[in-house]
């Protein structure tokens, strides 16, 4: 169903995810980041308020395992057994956990700065080559994310078709300065590629278009020349 990255830039202080499933809109239920915090990844069967308290952990001063380890310890039992949670906090420690009930094949990766899980996957090695890659990737982390979804699927992805994919992160400005989504498509990861070649000359001048409007650039459309 799902096959997933959340990456930290120790450089910059980025935290970025890359995410992609054979169910639709799968970034908008999965996914969970927050400047100078972390991020958190709900998925398999997913409970999108299990990445929310992910977050509030890592916010009160846990570390990424004891953080994991008291949302889950705190939810139903029977519940819990079908969900998939990947947790990254701001010091680059990872933690991961994939419950008994998880779908066909599946597993995670699991580096400084870098954590993959996924489920229903072709095999274990789509999750070394997202983190991998990831890693050895250069330029901007929107691009090494992108990078290793395409790795991953290169490397076999999923077991069937992905229908959806996104990309998101957070850099310091209070909301996601990239966003970007394919819900759902026979090419998710090919449109998502695309939609990134358009955006990213852009990203710092709609930063700046946030914070401090009277000094951005025009937006060149008419009437705003």
């Amino acid at each position: 169903m799902t096959f997933s990255l959340l990456l930290r830039d120790p450089e910059s202080g980025e935290f970025g995810s890359a995410i992609s499933s054979s169910s639709p809109a799968v970034a908008a239920r999965c996914v969970n980041l927050a400047d100078g915090v972390g991020g958190a990844h709900s998925q398999n069967v997913t409970d999108p308020r299990l990445g929310h308290r992910l977050l509030d952990r890592l916010r009160a001063g846990d570390p990424a395992a004891e953080a994991l380890s008291a949302v889950v310890s705190a939810a139903d039992d029977a519940s819990i057994a079908y969900r998939q949670l990947l947790v990254l906090d701001a010091a680059g420690r990872t933690a991961v956990y994939s419950g008994a009930q998880a779908l066909g094949v599946f597993g995670s990766a699991e580096r400084e700065n870098a954590v993959a899980g996924g489920n229903m996957l072709a095999g274990l090695d789509v999750l070394d080559a997202l983190v991998e890659t990831a890693l050895a990737a250069t330029g901007p982390i929107e691009q090494r994310l992108l990078a290793a979804l395409e790795a991953a699927i290169e490397a076999g992805g999923e077991a069937g078709p992905v229908h959806s994919a996104g990309i998101s992160v957070v850099a310091n400005a209070g909301w996601r300065v990239t966003d970007l989504r394919v819900d759902w498509s026979e090419h998710p990861i090919a449109e998502l590629r695309r939609a990134l070649d358009v955006w990213l000359p852009q990203r710092d001048a709609y930063v700046d278009r946030g914070i401090d409007p009277s000094a951005a650039p025009s937006y060149g459309v008419p009437g705003d020349e």
